[in-house]
């Protein structure tokens, strides 16, 4: 074998090796130096390796949030593991980052995709690096039987059942922090990873805008008295329409359904595997049909972002969205900013009653709109009001961070929701399954991702400012049902670049300014303003 390139590996056989790849850069001649060729074929060759560990690790995770059976939990927590432990050995090793070292300083003869790659993996890169692979495959352990633990303690309204898990993912997740640099604020990398560039000083500023609004706003729609009659989507629904309602939703909304997968769970989720292949997990309640309808929305928007990304990204580390921040605000947009629209409510009633005519064959869409909008202090985030829930998140934000700097244990969590949700919405929560339970997102190990959501909020009111600042007629797009120009819209400016491109550098490209809170805030004002003539 020539000396001038990178060799590639088989499966070593030698017992004392300290990995078992099928790929690692190894270590080259001078003479591969000067040969960015060979460099760049190496590139290829491990994202090659990358995508097919995350393309696996997606199936397994996903899987066993909707069809594994209660033994297997253990089993797959020992398969994720292992995948971790590679994926961290063909990161992590000196090799690596001497082929990204020398492709960064051959920039000059990289495509801007391959500069890409190059960037996002070193960035990739130095988020394990400094942490020992022992203790990222711990952590993967852990959330996988803490998930599977969640979903039991829900199950029976028990937090005690869950309380130890909580604690040891905060410990385990500041210990990872602490490895990555032991003098940062550790909430303020969890929040990075989430969404970069952020801090909790980022989203102080942030939640005091939303806050100087909402809470005013929210006081004057209570105060108004409106909209609080019974719901004409009130009733019972039954669970096997409901799916079939779901399929037509993603229909609807614009998905290739050749291309997702429909599965049920506990906690709806969605992910992609690649642009041709997207899951969507949800949950039906026969007593609450709007719950399914605003759940699919929402998860077919973040599946329309996984596969709105350019295909020739696929099997590269710029595959998939380039931040939660970003992934919410398509999510949020297309549950709200579209779904619960004035002039959408014609297109939604009428497939909604094409599976309940009997129950909904006569609901205006005038009616549809005022109950998808009625302002409602409850304790579940994903069925709240666009209103309140920001409210939600600032509690689950709060939260986190007394947890994080050891002020507050797993065991005080439920005092404290209970609490906030006091002074947030002036509602006591019913039970541990409606209150510190609903989320599946700390039991996952996913600290900092809650005020993403929010962030998600304020981008898409900004996208949707700039869409009509260039001419589009929203609503007459959302009144058509024919949501192809919106698709289009966020396919080129936001959905195609996958990871390339930061969060800031796609609204400013898209909306030829700087993220800015103000976009949310008028959007809330002027149409709880409107809707409940205040």
């Amino acid at each position: 074998m020539s000396m001038d390139q990178p060799t590639l590996t088989g499966f070593s056989t030698d017992p004392d090796a300290t990995t078992h790849l099928p790929f690692i850069p190894q270590a080259v001649s001078p003479a591969a130096l000067t040969n960015p060729k060979a460099d760049i074929a190496a590139l290829d060759e491990l994202e090659r390796h990358l995508f097919a560990h995350r393309y696996a690790s997606i199936g397994i995770t996903s899987y066993g949030e909707t069809i594994d059976p209660e033994a297997a939990t253990a089993d797959r927590g020992e398969a994720l593991a292992i995948l971790e432990e590679e994926d961290h050995a063909l990161l992590c090793s000196a090799e690596t980052g001497a082929l990204l070292e020398r492709l960064s300083s051959a920039s000059a003869v990289l495509t801007p995709m391959q500069a890409a790659q190059v960037r996002i993996l070193k960035r990739d890169r130095a988020r394990l690096v400094d942490v020992p692979a022992e203790v990222q495959s711990a952590f993967t352990r852990l959330t996988n039987e803490s998930s599977a633990a969640w979903q039991k303690a829900k199950g029976k309204g028990d937090w005690s059942a869950f309380e130890p898990y909580l604690d040891r993912i905060v410990q385990q997740s500041c210990e990872i922090a602490r490895c990555r640099n032991p003098h940062a604020d550790p909430y303020d990398i969890m929040l990075d990873d989430n969404e970069h560039d952020t801090s909790r000083a980022f989203y102080d500023r942030f939640f005091a805008q939303v806050k100087e609004v909402v809470v005013p706003l929210l006081a004057d729609v209570r105060a108004s008295r409106r909209n609080q009659g019974p719901s004409p989507l009130a009733g019972r629904f039954d669970a096997s329409r409901q799916w079939e309602l779901a399929r037509d939703l993603i229909a609807l909304e614009g998905l290739d359904e050749r291309k997702v997968f429909l599965t049920s769970t506990e906690h709806p989720f969605s992910d992609g595997l690649t642009s041709n292949y997207a899951i969507i997990a949800a949950h039906v309640l026969e007593d609450d049909v709007l719950s399914n309808v605003y759940t699919m929305l929402h998860e077919g928007g973040h599946a329309l972002y996984e596969m709105g990304v350019d295909p020739a990204l696929n099997y590269t580390s710029l595959k998939g969205g380039t931040s939660m921040g970003m992934h919410e605000a398509q999510s949020r947009f297309f549950e709200n900013i579209v779904g619960r629209s004035a002039a959408f409510a014609p297109r939604l009633i009428e497939v909604m009653a094409r599976r309940f005519r009997g129950q909904l064959g006569r609901v205006t869409p005038g009616q549809l709109y005022a109950a998808a909008n009625r302002v409602v202090a409850q304790p579940i985030r994903v069925d709240a009001d666009e209103l309140t829930y920001p409210l939600h998140v600032i509690v689950r934000y709060e939260i986190e961070q007394l947890l994080v700097s050891g002020e507050a244990t797993a065991a005080d969590v439920p005092k404290l929701w209970a609490e906030r949700y006091k002074n947030y919405l002036g509602i006591d929560v019913p039970n541990d399954a409606r209150g510190a339970l609903q989320d599946v997102h700390w039991a996952s190990g996913a600290l900092g991702y809650f005020p993403t959501y929010a962030l998600g909020n304020a981008i898409g009111a900004q996208l949707q400012a700039a869409m009509i600042a260039e001419g589009m007629d929203f609503d007459g797009v959302c009144a058509s049902g024919n949501l192809n120009p919106i698709h289009e819209w966020l396919r080129s400016r936001i959905w195609r670049y996958g990871r390339s491109r930061d969060t800031n550098e796609l609204v400013l490209d898209a909306c030829g300014e700087p993220f800015s809170a103000r976009y949310y805030t008028d959007y809330l004002t002027k149409k709880y303003t409107a809707l409940y003539s205040l």
